[in-house]
């Protein structure tokens, strides 16, 4: 079927995102809505997309339409996202999906009832680095993993939204959520999860300290900041060495540590990181599939269920 999408926002990552679908051929951008007619139709320019809207639901209303992109603020994913299934249109909702496992949980249930497709857009597990990772680990070239660190850090100037709650703003949320996927799509659940933040005065945090262990016995940490600048890499640990994974929520490569050998770097340049779950998504609705084989429903519940755990201790 033909992809005819409708982009909701003109976030940061919405022109990323249409950009990797024109590069993999994965679908046609139609239209863009913003919350002024004004803002949407200087984006639209900007980007060559041929409508535009001044608001969300008129957007919704477009009949041509039959795949959304949700791209706003945080806690405007689930409102949108769920108008945008009882419009009937398919949904590729940014990352987090929600700020509640309730509300992704909802969200997954009113696709399936619809006969529609859902899936979270977390670019990171599509990406042939990360790819490349799992398929040595499930090999054993790692042998018994115990330990996982990730470490990650961004100015968040470019977000104005960054430190307001109310839009869902906080690190944790924004990229938090790569490293809790990225440890249950490798390694299980994490059934053990803890964290320390310092906060602004608005009471949403700029850096943070994750701890915690995943249901296969991995130990991990994974820390944030928005002032001072990490290191930005994930290590995994095993019996038989290492796996370094520079960037690891964009990777374009990965550094094998085995035991007894030369380190091996694996490379997968690539200028549109998103083009992956474009793709995905094309081949996912073309065999009538309702959710995603990576990107599972399961995935997206624990992913914001740790979470969600860690914001309520603080």
């Amino acid at each position: 079927m033909e992809l005819r999408y409708g982009i909701l926002s003109t976030s940061s990552i919405a022109p990323r995102f249409l950009a990797a679908v024109r590069a993999g051929n994965a679908g046609q951008i139609l239209a863009l809505s913003s919350r002024t007619l004004e803002k949407a139709r200087d984006k639209a320019q900007l980007w060559d997309i041929p409508r535009a809207y001044g608001s969300h639901l008129e957007l919704l209303e477009d009949d041509d339409i039959n795949i959304v992109y949700i791209s706003n603020v945080n806690s405007q994913h689930y409102p949108w996202a769920k108008a945008a299934l009882e419009h009937g249109k398919h949904v590729i909702c940014e990352k987090p999906c929600t700020t509640s496992a309730v509300q992704t949980h909802e969200l997954y249930t009113l696709a399936r009832e619809k006969g529609l497709f859902f899936m979270e857009a977390e670019k990171m597990l599509f990406l042939p680095a990360i790819q490349e990772v799992r398929r040595r680990i499930e090999e054993g070239a790692l042998g018994t993993v115990w330990m996982a660190e990730l470490n990650h850090s961004f100015s968040a100037a470019y977000n104005t939204w960054m430190f307001d709650a109310q839009a869902g703003g906080g690190p944790l949320l924004s990229s938090g959520i790569y490293a809790v996927q990225l440890l249950i799509w490798l390694f299980g659940g994490i059934q053990n999860i803890h964290g320390t933040a310092s906060k602004t005065e608005t009471g949403v945090e700029w850096q943070y300290v994750l701890s915690g262990e995943t249901e296969s016995g991995v130990l991990f940490s994974a820390k944030n900041s928005t002032r001072a600048v990490l290191e930005n890499t994930a290590r995994i640990f095993g019996t038989n060495g290492w796996i370094e994974i520079p960037e690891y929520w964009k990777a374009r490569k990965a550094i094998f540590h085995l035991n007894g050998k030369e380190p091996e770097t694996v490379v997968f340049p690539c200028e549109h990181e998103l083009i992956y779950e474009a793709q995905h998504i094309v081949h996912c609705l073309e065999n009538g599939l309702l959710t995603s084989p990576v990107v599972t429903e399961e995935i997206s519940v624990r992913g914001i269920q740790a979470i969600e755990t860690v914001k309520n201790t603080w």
